[in-house]
């Protein structure tokens, strides 16, 4: 009779459960009595061939007997848990104090120069970028810079060769060969910018620059710049000097005064060097700005009526101002580092300080 065969079913399964001692034998067991291919399974899929008289009586029971070896197996199985893990040892002292975890950080070049597009942002001024592989037209022609000029010469620019060492160079425009160099400035970028844009423009370039020169605690080959460009219908100096004592004095947190000296730049006209007042001694005199309560900064003056001819302006049209500080410098100035090479020297010990 199948209700005899399910009780003893039922009966020799719950037997057998209390022999089991490992968890290998608890599979097996589970296997035998609730598997796919168990006796007690079977018997649930033939209820379909049964009278409908005896699927009321079977059927109820061989399910309740099926629910009834499932609650026992997992019992066994959750007490089989329950005595594998050392909750000693997984035990969790909430009460301990947390051990740190050590982060990733941006470098402090990084952060100044994020901090800089952050306030030029603000005042409306666009990012714009360049390759740091330059041609010579960029990065001296269009910039006005004579070809005895001295900054060509090899002491101040890396130039690049070719594998079979010729110097490298490209077509440019279908006019002459030129060569290829690791710019020297952030200034081509503004040639690159107004060849596709037509004033009123407000640009901002930071990136890194290469000068071939001897390194020491004040001088580094490869170091970062950042670049202001406003070009327009009636741009003046004193749009210069607004713009620059605003981003200072946001920079440094505190009121900045900018003084201007006449100077010489190939690339604007008329020129000058900026200084801000000592971001120290607030322009009363200290030995870091020599008593003079000034520090020198950087170059800017009126673009040059050349310049924007090379970018296809028309000469006369436009006018503006550009101007270049050395985000490495002012990363110092901020930061109190004495030495430039420990910028770009990735030693860690270092970095982890900002």
């Amino acid at each position: 009779m199948l209700q005899e065969r399910i009780v003893h079913i039922k009966e020799e399964g719950e037997k057998a459960l209390q022999t089991v001692k490992t968890a290998i034998e608890l599979a097996a067991w589970e296997v035998k009595y609730l598997g796919r291919k168990s006796e007690l399974n079977n018997l649930l899929k033939g209820l379909k061939d049964l009278t409908p008289e005896e699927k009321q009586i079977i059927g109820p029971q061989a399910n309740d007997t099926k629910q009834s070896l499932l609650r026992a197996f997992d019992a066994v199985k959750e007490a089989f848990l329950e005595n594998s893990v050392d909750w000693e040892k997984e035990r969790i002292d909430v009460t301990a104090p947390g051990v740190s975890v050590a982060r990733g950080h941006l470098h402090p070049i990084t952060q100044i120069e994020h901090e800089i597009e952050d306030i030029f942002s603000e005042m409306g001024f666009e990012i714009a970028d360049g390759p740091e592989v330059e041609t010579e037209h960029y990065n001296f022609d269009a910039l006005n810079v004579p070809a005895d000029h001295p900054a060509r010469d090899m002491q101040d620019t890396f130039w690049l060769k070719t594998i079979n060492n010729q110097q490298s160079t490209i077509d440019r425009k279908n006019t002459k060969q030129e060569r290829l160099l690791l710019r020297t400035q952030t200034s081509p970028v503004q040639v690159r910018y107004m060849e596709k844009h037509t004033p009123p423009l407000r640009i901002v370039v930071p990136g890194r620059v290469f000068r071939n020169e001897s390194t020491d605690a004040s001088h580094e080959h490869t170091f970062h710049q950042f670049e202001c460009l406003m070009v327009g219908d009636d741009v003046t100096v004193a749009n210069f000097k607004w713009v620059a004592e605003t981003f200072f004095s946001r920079f440094f947190g505190k009121k900045i005064d900018i003084r201007l000296r006449p100077s010489f730049f190939p690339f604007t006209e008329p020129s000058f060097e900026f200084d801000i007042s000592c971001t120290l001694c607030n322009g009363e005199g200290c030995p870091v700005c020599k008593q003079s309560g000034w520090l020198e900064l950087g170059g800017a003056g009126m673009v040059n009526q050349k310049v924007f001819e090379a970018a296809g302006y028309r000469q006369g049209k436009y006018q503006g101002f550009a101007w270049g500080f050395g985000t490495t410098r002012l990363a110092m100035m901020k930061y109190k580092i004495t030495d430039i090479r420990l910028i770009m020297s990735g030693d860690l010990r270092f970095i982890r300080q900002f």
